[in-house]
């Protein structure tokens, strides 16, 4: 699962033996290398929109450290299983120019993403643009260390105008305090639910959970909700998705025992 990210990505290192988990960047490679030293990087915007016209996109990476930073980037074909797990397969649809990118100590760089397709028809067409650092081996007077290779994955969408996402959510119990939400793309265009969120007639807030997901067409994912204190009642219940374009769907439901 995708996580929900802002308008920009900013990423610090510093800290020389830290090892990052999964999470906004996508990934992180660890490897045997010369000691990590402080760095910054970042990038704008972290999604990337094309209308059909469009055949190429601005993308800022700004290197905010004391060291020169080597990048590189790979586009992706981006699909989904119907059961929602994604598939992807290196494209040449789009590229990036440059390639590789280089950005000396407190230097910002403007990148090109190029389309070399047609538009697409009828449903929108899903990337992801992975850049990953280069290490390079730097001689070093201390002991061979722990150094931390960072990488960010950023989703590229090409919409057509009618492209539109259409989410069907159910909801059943599968505990006295818990119950599952299954959210299904019967549109063309992906939907990105970013939380959601049960509650009574009493407008009480029973339990919510937030969401990275995309829902592409045709695929569905499903989402646990948990009480923390106390179980869920039975009887009329309201579901509520809130989307990634400030939009939120609403669906009620009756909850048995």
């Amino acid at each position: 699962m995708w996580p929900v990210l802002p308008d920009s990505l900013s990423v610090r290192v510093k800290e020389r033996y830290r090892l990052w988990p999964p999470g906004v960047l996508g990934l992180l490679v660890v490897c045997l290398a010369a000691p990590a030293s402080a760095g910054n990087f970042a990038v704008t915007p972290v999604r990337v929109y094309l209308a059909p016209r469009d055949r190429a996109a601005a993308i800022t990476v700004t290197n905010s450290g004391d060291e020169e930073l080597v990048m590189q980037a790979d586009i992706f074909d981006w699909q989904q299983t119907p059961d929602g797990q994604d598939l992807l397969t290196l494209s040449e649809d789009l590229i990036l120019s440059p390639p590789i990118l280089k950005l000396a100590p407190r230097s910002r760089q403007v990148v090109r993403l190029i389309s070399l397709i047609g538009p697409p028809k009828g449903q929108q067409r899903s990337y992801r643009m992975t850049v990953r650092e280069i290490p390079e081996a730097k001689s070093s007077k201390e002991d061979l260390q722990l150094q931390i290779a960072l990488a960010f994955s950023i989703p590229i969408f090409i919409t057509p105008p009618a492209a539109k996402a259409r989410l069907d959510c159910t909801l059943a119990r599968v505990a006295p305090d818990a119950a599952k939400a299954v959210c299904q793309n019967t549109g063309t265009a992906a939907a990105h639910p970013t939380a959601l969120q049960i509650s009574n007639n009493a407008k009480e807030n029973l339990a919510s959970q937030d969401s990275g997901a995309y829902i592409f067409p045709g695929a569905q994912r499903s989402f646990d909700l948990k009480r923390k204190e106390g179980t869920i009642p039975q009887g009329k219940t309201r579901l509520v998705v809130s989307m990634s374009d400030g939009t939120s769907q609403r669906y009620d439901v009756t909850l048995g025992e």
